[in-house]
């Protein structure tokens, strides 16, 4: 409460010499510091849920790797070409496997670099705020943001205005080099899902699984995002979740099915039996 309030009284009085009445007794005594703090604590009461459904989820993976093994005989009675089938399943799979192992790396990457740069400014449990930037890392767009609020408030209540703007720094700076140089990079091209996909996911998953749900929610709608744009018959959907850019490119990486193959060898093999004609 101290430190808040001698970071406020020169705002306050440099708006009084701008000629405004701001009553500063009123002004201190409706700040609360602490209600930042208890938000954070909230935050935090919710890593034992978290932690449990998790376990949830893993208990559910264990219990599909035991159905693999028969997965592909049920394929063979299911569908008549099982090879086919299973053919088109692990491409998706491999696709799946390779975001989610490339968007892992990168998320601890982030969370090492944010947990470090948190430390070395002397901001209290950087460990927290690394793995925090870990997990919502996961969430593209939004999670980053999310991820940088609690521990800029708590740099501003612990040193001032100065130490928020360099923990602000210190977050877009990761983010910047991370999102758009080592992801797209490793993964060839940027998998992106527009702002309005990403919200409306958090929002559906986080309703029906709390917050495992918005965690698990932009990797799951990646899943289905990847799983679309594997066929050409609903590529078109996958080009609907995507970004703008991304789609663009989506459309450009396949001119080979609109546009027929017209080589010059095939041109004079044509020409030849037109005038055998």
């Amino acid at each position: 409460q101290t430190r808040l309030t001698q970071e406020i009284e020169p705002m306050i009085l440099w708006i009084q010499e701008l000629g405004f009445q701001l009553d500063k007794g009123m002004l201190l005594k409706s700040i609360d510091p602490g209600a930042s703090m208890r938000l954070v604590a909230k935050m935090l009461s919710g890593l034992g849920n978290i932690l449990t459904n998790s376990f949830l989820i893993l208990l559910t993976v264990i219990f599909i790797l035991f159905e693999a093994s028969s997965f592909q005989k049920k394929v063979g009675t299911a569908f008549g070409d099982p090879k086919s089938t299973l053919s088109h399943v692990n491409k998706i799979t491999n696709a799946v496997n390779n975001y989610l192992a490339i968007k892992t790396v990168v998320s601890l990457g982030t969370g090492v670099i944010v947990a470090m740069w948190v430390w070395a400014l002397g901001i209290d449990f950087p460990v927290i705020w690394g793995l925090l930037a870990f997990l919502l890392n996961f969430i593209p767009n939004l999670g980053s943001i999310i991820a940088a609020v609690p521990p800029m408030l708590l740099g501003y209540i612990q040193f001032g205005i100065g130490r928020m703007l360099l923990v602000a720094t210190g977050y877009v700076a990761v983010n910047l080099i991370f999102g758009n140089v080592v992801e797209p990079k490793l993964m060839g091209r940027k998998l992106g899902l527009s702002t309005l996909v990403v919200f409306l996911s958090l929002v559906f998953w986080g309703w029906v699984w709390g917050p495992v749900g918005m965690l698990l929610s932009v990797p799951m709608t990646m899943v289905v995002k990847i799983a679309l744009e594997s066929s050409p018959s609903t590529r078109w959907i996958s080009i609907l979740l995507d970004s703008e850019a991304t789609a663009t490119q989506s459309v450009s990486n396949n001119p080979q099915e609109t546009q027929p193959d017209t080589s010059p060898a095939e041109s004079k093999h044509a020409g030849s039996v037109s005038l055998r004609s």
